[in-house]
């Protein structure tokens, strides 16, 4: 028997333990660039006994690399797409490769419970890697799903083929579940999900969001799930063949996660035939660790430090303000230096930024508008402003100022714009102009060269959405 005094500090500890576990400011994120070991030739069919042997040699490289994150503290691991068993199959011959994964609502841990569902071999080891080194997996494979005519796209063959990516937590239970919505031209074995899907999930380290590889092209889930859904981190596998000037790899998934204001965690094929390498941990102000190298074969693990809260300040603390007659929702910059951010409607605003030294006496605020202007002419804004109030009233955010003392070291400001036409502003204290202080740089963040050498009024992207503007009239309304 077991004192009851030992069970009640055992309880103590596991709220404790579980209150500590919900304050982690930072985590530990991995990534593993896999070389994968591919199959003879993927237009001849094999027997789920063969498929299996070739996944299994896969897994055992990529369990050398799991084992290897958790050693160095890492809390989760992204595996890349394609990366259990290649690419460029049929339908028929991606079939003996797929599992029915089941949706995770199902409450399954596949290592501790394996013959509950249909038999899944893949979903199980890499339940077990989670589970036995403590550590969030996630990892790229092939689901199917068998369908009748009793539903019209059902293909001839009887069965949907998925393209998808699974989660284990640390416990090994699938956490998450996705389909690929925008599969790459190649991808014939696959079918493309009805609806995309927006899968995130919570942790004690910050919110998830995951999709692959050619997804990031789109609004649809990418977007969705960085803006609206207003998830810390995303979680990419890929197998991305680097297309310069603007494509490559590393380039535009930093390029990504800057512009919209998310950790990225990368992972891609190295394949340097196919000019396959690149994979990074990037956060929104720039790149923590990345890895790309055209000379080497072998695989590439990535462990470093990041933030876990990248947009849990999103809409918090927010208020509304008045500028020249338009609603923006505001937050308050209260510390001298970080990162904020604010979204309304679908434009979301990100701005990290240093002061050189706050003044208690002056406010500073971030403010997002994305909407129908109608006072003295009616014409669509979508506005990113940093900006001074008028008094350390919040009330007075928005209305006009002339004077300031406060001198920023550093600022960046960017948003989730929907037109192109985008106007970049820096106005200092006496409203003076800024010639030569800051720039607009390619990803279409408005940036500071220099401290500034005066306070700072505002630093705006004014932003004309022309398309949205109401019909031409003759005059412009009262």
């Amino acid at each position: 028997a077991v004192p009851l005094g030992l069970v009640g500090a055992s309880a103590v500890l596991l709220v404790l333990s579980a209150l500590g576990a919900c304050a982690l400011d930072t985590y530990v994120a991995a990534v593993y660039e896999h070389n994968v070991i591919l199959s003879e030739d993927t237009e001849v069919p094999v027997s789920p006994e063969e498929a299996l042997m070739l996944m299994e040699k896969n897994i055992a490289i990529l369990e050398v690399a799991i084992k290897e994150a958790a050693r160095q503290g890492a809390h989760i691991i992204v595996t890349p797409e394609d990366g259990i068993y290649g690419w460029a199959f049929t339908r028929e011959t991606i079939y003996p490769y797929l599992e029915d994964i089941p949706d995770p609502q199902v409450d399954w841990i596949p290592c501790a419970d394996p013959g509950r569902f249909a038999p899944s071999p893949v979903l199980e080891r890499l339940s077990c890697l989670a589970r036995n080194n403590s550590i969030y997996v996630v990892a790229n494979m092939g689901d199917k799903k068998a369908c009748n005519s009793s539903d019209p796209k059902c293909p001839s063959d009887g069965r949907y083929q998925y393209n998808t990516n699974v989660v284990f937590d640390s416990e090994g239970k699938l956490v998450a579940r996705y389909h690929k919505y925008n599969l790459f031209v190649t991808e014939k074995q696959f079918n493309y999900p009805k609806d995309p899907g927006f899968v995130t999930f919570n942790t004690s380290f910050g919110s998830f969001g995951i999709f692959t590889c050619a997804d990031i092209l789109y609004h649809d889930p990418a977007v969705v799930l960085a803006s609206r859904l207003q998830v810390d981190t995303i979680l990419f596998p890929t197998a991305w063949v680097n297309t310069l000037p603007l494509l490559s790899a590393v380039q535009f998934h930093s390029a990504w996660a800057m512009g919209m204001g998310v950790n990225f965690l990368s992972a891609n094929t190295h394949n340097c035939t196919l000019e396959m390498t690149g994979s990074g941990i990037y956060a929104p102000d720039g790149p923590r660790a990345y890895y790309y190298n055209t000379e080497m074969d072998n695989g590439h693990l990535l462990v470093t430090e990041l933030s876990s809260h990248q947009t849990a300040s999103i809409n918090k603390h927010s208020f509304n303000g008045v500028v020249y007659h338009d609603l923006f929702s505001f937050v308050e910059l209260t510390e001298s230096k970080g990162h904020r951010a604010i979204c309304q409607q679908d434009l979301c605003c990100h701005l990290s930024y240093k002061m050189v030294k706050k003044h208690q006496d002056e406010i500073y605020v971030l403010g997002a508008f994305d909407g129908l202007h109608v006072v003295e002419g009616e014409y669509y804004l979508q506005v990113c402003t940093l900006l001074k109030c008028l008094s350390t009233n919040l009330s007075s955010c928005g209305q006009p100022v002339e004077m300031a003392q406060t001198k920023f070291e550093m600022f960046s400001l960017s948003g989730t714009f929907g037109t192109s036409y985008v106007f970049p502003e820096v106005l200092y204290s006496g409203v003076q102009l800024a010639p030569g202080e800051f720039e607009v740089l390619t990803d279409g963040r408005l940036i500071s060269r220099t401290t500034t050498s005066k306070p700072v009024l505002s630093v705006a992207l004014f932003g004309r959405w022309y398309e949205k503007d109401p019909p031409h009239t003759a005059q412009a309304s009262p």
